[in-house]
């Protein structure tokens, strides 16, 4: 076919072709440019560089951007080829660099560029500053554009972001709890955040990042697994890395009240040490829900019936403040003295990151709590329950936490995240109960409870990762460990008159209860590049979870306060064993402006069951389903992005709800467990879009979440009329309730939260508003009757915060409106409506003079006589601050200065409508000195 040349065979013809095909097609694949631009002096990333990429070969092809607030720039669908880098910036010397794009993307370390040496004519460039920023599935805020006073903290500073709120119930971002918060990246005293948002400065923070957290394994194949945590990284100034700072505090006021404490920070490159101590008897808490082992045990009524994991909540009382001038008091239950410290340390090396924590704390609590509880069914029509309780507990608490990632070589590296938390709990309540109607009073109720809890919790999980030469195939080895124990000492004495019947029921009894829980579970993970925007990944989870528990109830005899008898019907020794296993696959498709993933599992499961007393039984059941995902991410502009979640997932019940052993703490409201409960199914969709216009520096951020459950674990709820007996359980006296958990067909929730915000150059603020609307859908059986408890809320809400360091303050304003309707007795339907109005001002009018303040007040209407109220909550200071550099700070504080504190709540089942107030700290006048050190280098 081809007339051959001198010296040039057919096959050598036909080898010139393929390579010049393959030389094409090279060269027709594009590849990415990006790094970032630093001032070589501040050390800080430079926005605004222009940036120029020109081709060496062909000088008119070029491409021009501009570096984002990061000092970022990128550029994409850049030929193999050589390239001529120019960066200028007003005010600095011209920066270029040569550029050899081959085979793979470039990512150029920082680049430096210096300030020009020419002087020039000052010029005043007037532009709006940018205060958020969309990148990708991150919101980012600018720290700078929400100035505090010198005093302020972390807290001061997010509650002047829009779409974040810190409140009794912790820290929401969007309207979804925060799990975690991180400093520059790395984990802050384990995941607690109270410790993070009280003891940094918000004068050392750089930016706010929050977004959700996929885990370690998920991070590195780059498909999402489910376990994602709504997160908050802190990015600490440049300067801050270098440097040490902190303060110390007293304080001791009237009534005894005091407070003592401080924090410290040796920050040095990648070193950072960070200390922390406090003592107090004013509710001043730097732990989170991990630290109450046994606390939850003295609740009122003893888990009289409330509901699965449905209904609304309401909590209310002006003693819900911020903490920048260490006197004010966050949202607590009843009166606290704490004594507690902690250590942080994270380092790197050239091939280790290490990261670890321990802290301790010591609480005691003192609640008093008055309730009225009004019940749903029909028959219950105008029978109320009242209830005066009174709880008093100690509690100790060890927690350690440690990261290490460890690279054995560039394609092999392994993370070990242990964890360690010890618990010891002492707690005493006591409470008088009655069951009222408008006639009459039926029963009344004396009793007492003690308990002793020990436990410990500790987790481990280890993860090997390794990449293949080729790019995008990769495989990672997940294993996890977790083990759980807890030993519960406790006592009960009860007297209980039932007018009606005139009998009287008396209650002596000690009991122990050893509970544990471990859970083995491994994930092997494997990914494969398919094309140049695609990737394939198999996966399989092996999971094993054994639970047992083994209690033991005797009654005392009154004369010789020895154990008499074993009560069998509180006494169960049970086990139960959980083994799954899932395997599927997922595709990711990746391209500039979007990307999607979608994968289906398929999961088997085991649920065995055994009781050895009172009755032996065994029980076995299993479970198939599949378990779609999705996820979508779409960049509409740099501004503008939005994102999609959908997943599956299964929940298997606990080891309390299956075993069938009367709990009565209470013995007006009984519970025990259910040994035919299966595992329930969730569907969970998630959208959420944010866009920022940098023109106005406006921001507009959209949640949205529905949750539908289907053979969802809720609640059946007996109220005896008459001597009967009860899933197994026999209720001799009329009035007394049993709540059991029981499979449900279906569960709905669904919420919706919105947010703008705006900057107000005039007066120098920020404005943002929010709005949300929550939907709970709640069935329950009562007295054997479905009754489908609906429960709507749509809150309202408007902050308005300076951006001044000399003039510091924060106004807003919450309303919440709440509709709860129930299928089965329409009389029990309420409609109810709070609102919450605070100002937060820190003013220096002169010189070293500083004025704080902060008034609330809270509106509560619609929920009875006696929890209808309109409180006002004012605390204020004056100080003043001495030595040359201001840092140290004597005032005088006065806390409640009206006298009206009041802690309310209103708890809202699909059994029950429940109106609660707890005692909480009232007024009191107190002197602090407080000293700030800042010395960076």
């Amino acid at each position: 076919m081809f007339e051959e040349m001198p010296g040039l065979t057919t096959k050598s013809l036909l080898l010139i072709i393929v390579l010049m095909a393959i030389g094409y097609a090279s060269s027709a694949q594009t590849f990415s440019v990006s790094g970032t631009m630093i001032d070589s002096t501040a050390r800080e990333p430079l926005p605004g560089v222009a940036v120029v990429l020109r081709s060496v070969r062909d000088t008119t092809q070029w491409k021009g951007t501009l570096t984002d607030i990061d000092g970022n720039f990128r550029f994409e669908n850049v030929a193999p080829g050589g390239y001529r880098l120019k960066a200028t910036y007003i005010g600095y010397t011209t920066r270029q660099r040569f550029i050899r794009v081959r085979g793979e993307n470039i990512e150029i370390g920082p680049l430096m560029i210096s300030q020009s040496a020419v002087a020039l004519k000052a010029v005043e460039v007037t532009d709006t500053q940018i205060r958020v920023q969309q990148k990708g599935d991150t919101l980012q805020y600018n720290a700078n554009a929400f100035k505090t006073s010198r005093d302020g903290n972390v807290e001061d500073l997010i509650t002047k972001m829009p779409g974040i709120t810190v409140d009794g119930s912790g820290v929401k971002a969007q309207g979804e709890n925060v799990q975690q918060i991180l400093v520059d990246g790395k984990p802050f005293f384990g995941d607690d955040p109270n410790i993070t948002l009280k003891n940094l400065p918000a004068e050392v923070i750089d930016k706010i990042e929050v977004f959700d957290r996929l885990s370690e394994q998920a991070q590195f194949t780059g498909f999402d697994d489910g376990q994602t945590r709504k997160t908050i990284n802190i990015v600490t100034k440049k300067g801050v890395s270098r440097g040490d700072f902190g303060k110390i505090y007293a304080g001791a006021g009237e009534n005894g009240r005091y407070i003592a404490g401080g924090n410290m920070n040796a920050f040095k490159g990648a070193r950072k040490l960070s200390a922390i101590g406090l003592t107090n008897n004013i509710n001043q808490q730097n732990f989170s829900n991990e630290d109450l082992l046994g606390i939850s045990g003295n609740s009122t009524s003893s888990g009289g019936g409330r509901g699965g994991r449905g209904g609304g909540r309401t909590n209310g009382g002006g003693n819900n403040n911020n903490n920048s001038s260490n006197f004010q008091v966050g949202q607590q239950s009843g009166i606290s003295t704490t004594h507690a410290m902690g250590l942080n340390y994270s380092n790197e090396w050239k091939k280790v990151e290490l990261s670890g924590s321990y802290f301790f704390n010591k609480a005691d609590n003192d609640r008093r709590t008055s309730l009225e509880r009004t019940f749903i069914a029909q028959r219950d029509s105008g029978l109320v329950y009242t209830e005066r309780n009174r709880a008093t507990s100690t509690n100790f608490n060890h927690r350690l936490n440690l990261r290490l990632e460890y690279e054995i070589d560039s394609a092999n590296s392994l993370v070990v995240t242990p964890a360690f938390s010890q618990q010891r709990n002492r707690s005493q309540s006591n409470l008088g109960g009655d069951y009222l109607t408008s006639e009459t009073q039926e029963r009344h109720l004396d009793n007492g409870n003690y308990g002793y809890n020990t436990g410990y919790n500790f987790s481990n999980n280890v993860l090997f990762r390794h990449r293949f030469k080729k790019r995008g195939r990769s495989a990672s080895i997940n294993a996890t460990v977790t083990l759980n124990d807890r030993d519960a000492d406790s006592g009960l004495r009860s007297v209980d008159d039932d007018f009606l019947n005139d009998t009287t029921v008396r209650i002596d009894q000690h009991a122990d209860q050893i509970t544990s829980s471990d859970t083995y579970s491994s994930n092997v993970a494997f990914t494969e590049p398919i094309g140049k925007s695609g990737q394939f990944q198999v996966n399989y989870t092996l999971s094993l979870t054994k639970s047992s528990t083994s209690k033991q109830t005797f009654d005392i005899n009154p004369e010789t306060g020895a154990n008499l008898t074993l009560d069998t019907l509180l006494t169960n020794v049970f086990e139960n064993t959980y083994l799954s296993n899932r395997g599927g696959a997922s595709y990711r498709y990746n391209k500039k402006r979007f990307n999607f993933m979608t994968g289906l599992n398929f999961q088997y499961a085991d649920l065995a069951s055994t009781q050895d007393f009172p009755q032996p039984f065994e029980l076995q059941r299993s479970f198939e389903n599949l378990l779609p995902q999705a996820m979508l991410n779409y960049k509409f502009s740099q501004g503008a992005n939005l994102r999609f979640n959908y997943r599956t997932a299964t929940n298997a019940p606990t080891v309390s709800q299956l075993q069938n052993v009367v709990n009565n703490r209470n013995p007006l409201f009984l519970r025990s467990g259910n040994s035919n409960l299966k595992q329930d199914y969730q569907h969970t969709f998630t959208l959420r879009y944010g866009r920022t216009n940098f023109k106005t520096a406006s921001s507009f951020n959209v949640f949205l979440f529905a949750n539908y459950v289907k053979d969802y674990i809720g609640n059946a709820t007996f109220r005896a009329e008459k001597d009967t007996t009860v899933n197994g359980v026999r209720l001799s006296q009329r009035g007394t309730q049993l709540t059991y958990p029981i499979n449900v067909p279906e569960n709905w929730n669904a919420r919706t939260f919105i947010t703008f915000g705006v900057p107000m150059s005039a007066i120098k603020s920020n404005l943002n508003l929010n709005t949300g609307f929550n939907y709970n859908r709640t069935p329950a059986l009562i007295n054997g009757r479905t009754n489908l408890a609906h429960n709507y809320s749509l809150s309202e809400g408007i902050v308005l915060g300076s951006n001044h360091e000399a003039i510091d303050f924060t106004v807003s304003y919450t309303a919440n409106y709440v509709i709860v309707k129930n299928t089965l007795q329409t009389s029990s339907d309420n409609n109810y409506f709070t609102h919450l109005t605070s100002l937060r001002l820190t003013w220096q009018p002169w010189k070293g003079i500083v004025f704080n303040s902060n008034l609330v007040n809270t509106v509560y209407t619609g929920l009875g006589e006696e929890f209808n109220q309109s409180i006002w909550f004012w605390n204020a200071a004056i100080g003043y601050k001495l030595l040359k550099d201001k840092s140290l700070d004597i005032r005088i504080s006065g806390f409640d200065l009206l006298n009206q504190n009041r802690s309310i709540n209103r708890d809202v089942t699909e059994t029950y409508i429940e109106d609660s107030q707890t005692n909480a700290l009232t007024r009191y006048y107190m002197l602090m000195i407080t000293y700030d050190l800042r010395k960076f280098k």
